[in-house]
């Protein structure tokens, strides 16, 4: 009875490292800005006017809410389009987060992403530093997904997302 026992403890510790699928991954990208708060806040707190300074998007359209619910459509250089939701947003603290609600994945690499985009107060009253940090999953969930839709591919595209965005928008303000 003890060997079984020791047997099927084996089995079931083990078992987690013969399953297959996806397991979210992060990105995250800070800079600092030689602006203020409020004129950084106020350049991106619009949830659907990140187009104005991300270099990667040919256009951003929405409903001009800044309220749980809002929706935004990034259409990116290629013409390929997702769409987000607003899920959080606070004028005082500066910041927000939303999530992707539409898929494409010619569009971008992953099926869902979550992201939160906050601005603090830097050093001094004249630098800000803007911090985008996102949870997501792979384009393909599947067990053997391509090399275009695979974690890897997801992490890249979702960090170089984030420096362009943020070196876009230390462009614009400063």
């Amino acid at each position: 009875m003890r060997k079984i026992t020791l047997s099927l403890m084996v089995f079931w510790l083990t078992l987690p490292a013969y399953a297959h699928g996806p397991t979210p991954q992060k990105a995250k990208e800070s800079i600092t800005i030689n602006a203020p708060l409020a004129k950084v806040w106020a350049t991106i707190k619009q949830f659907n006017a990140i187009a104005n300074w991300h270099p990667d998007l040919k256009k951003s359209e929405g409903d001009d809410k800044n309220q749980s619910g809002a929706m935004r459509t990034l259409t990116f250089k290629n013409d390929a389009s997702i769409v987000e939701e607003l899920d959080y947003y606070n004028e005082q603290e500066h910041e927000y987060s939303y999530r992707l609600k539409k898929e494409n994945t010619a569009a971008f690499p992953t099926s869902s992403h979550t992201v939160e985009f906050k601005v603090n107060q830097g050093d001094t009253a004249e630098t800000s530093i803007v911090t985008l940090k996102s949870r997501f999953y792979r384009g393909d969930t599947g067990n053997t997904p391509p090399e275009n839709l695979n974690d890897e591919a997801a992490v890249k595209a979702m960090t170089q997302f984030f420096k362009n965005c943020l070196n876009g928008l230390k462009s614009k303000v400063e």
